[in-house]
């Protein structure tokens, strides 16, 4: 039996953790990132043997990822999620955040994950999907000031994706801008609305729904198109 295949890059915690528990579940074959050594991915290898490998590397640094995409020379996969982001200075504004606190989060939220997309849509074949994860936050049509700093590096996400697209548009893939809702982690808080357990599933499904369909989409976890 061959298993289908993803590489889910940011994995060792939250989102990205409870991404590649739920392929896992599903009988997928997972690649996982680490930044460093997770004892919960070492763990959650234990429990399905000779299905996840756990790979080291850091996205905002561009040697690190084309390193992991040569160490990935033989894989083929069917879905490359890339799961970046950090929240700083959510409550300020350009008057008063710190230019180094916006910097941080356009380079991790934004440049990172496209760049990490260009880097390995080489093992990505025609049919397959590269997916990124974004926020509601990220849509200017609703941007209502909230979290205004962060919400801006998602909107320069979903703008760099834009052009990404368009010019890598005889690739076939399907391109997923990925909104999974206001989630309880340590990024989304103790406040918001939904836990990983009601997100994540979900999110996979409406990624398996949207197999064989090439282009951009910009999507919750519904598989509800959001404004740009």
């Amino acid at each position: 039996m061959t298993h289908k295949s993803v590489l889910v890059v940011g994995a060792s915690r939250g989102l990205g953790f409870a991404l590649a528990e739920e392929w896992l579940r599903r009988g997928w074959q997972v690649v996982a990132t680490e930044r460093s050594r997770s004892d919960k991915l070492s763990t959650l290898g234990d429990r399905y043997p000779g299905r996840l490998t756990v790979e080291t590397t850091d996205i905002n640094d561009a040697a690190s990822i084309r390193a992991l995409d040569e160490r990935l020379a033989d894989r083929r996969l069917d879905v490359l999620f890339i799961n970046a982001g950090i929240a700083r200075a959510i409550k300020e504004s350009p008057a008063t955040a710190s230019e180094g606190d916006f910097l941080d989060m356009m380079l991790t939220n934004a440049f990172s994950p496209v760049r990490a997309a260009e880097m390995l849509r080489g093992r990505v074949p025609a049919g397959g999907t590269i997916a990124i994860m974004t926020s509601e936050l990220g849509s200017i049509a609703n941007a209502s000031g909230g979290w205004q700093l962060y919400s801006s590096s998602k909107a320069a996400l979903n703008m760099l994706m834009k052009g990404y697209a368009a010019k890598n548009a005889d690739d076939g893939h399907t391109l997923l801008l990925v909104a999974p809702g206001w989630v309880r982690t340590e990024m989304g808080g103790g406040d918001a609305t939904l836990s990983v357990e009601e997100s994540i599933p979900l999110v996979v499904d409406m990624i398996e729904a949207n197999r064989g369909r090439p282009g951009l989409r910009y999507v919750d976890r519904f598989d509800e198109t959001l404004p740009w």
